[in-house]
């Protein structure tokens, strides 16, 4: 696969990673907000867990793909 597809993969993948994260953290504010406290950390930590998996594989994806700026 070309290194400019797997760059544009690594970065779709860590921009969905952050999108999950906002979504887990605006989900948990939302419960949160209707005193369901613990079911609020749960969608808070899924977010983070989920969207800090994908973002961790696309930056991942990226380094071994020899990111842009990336020296020696």
């Amino acid at each position: 696969m070309p290194r400019r597809a797997l760059w544009w993969i690594a970065k779709s993948l860590q921009g969905i990673g952050m999108v999950v994260v906002l979504v887990g953290v605006f989900w948990s504010i939302s419960l949160g907000l209707e005193e369901r406290g613990l079911a609020s950390m749960q969608f808070e930590m899924k977010g983070l867990a989920l969207g800090g998996g994908l973002f961790l594989a696309g930056w991942l994806l990226e380094r071994a793909a020899g990111s842009r700026g990336a020296r020696g």
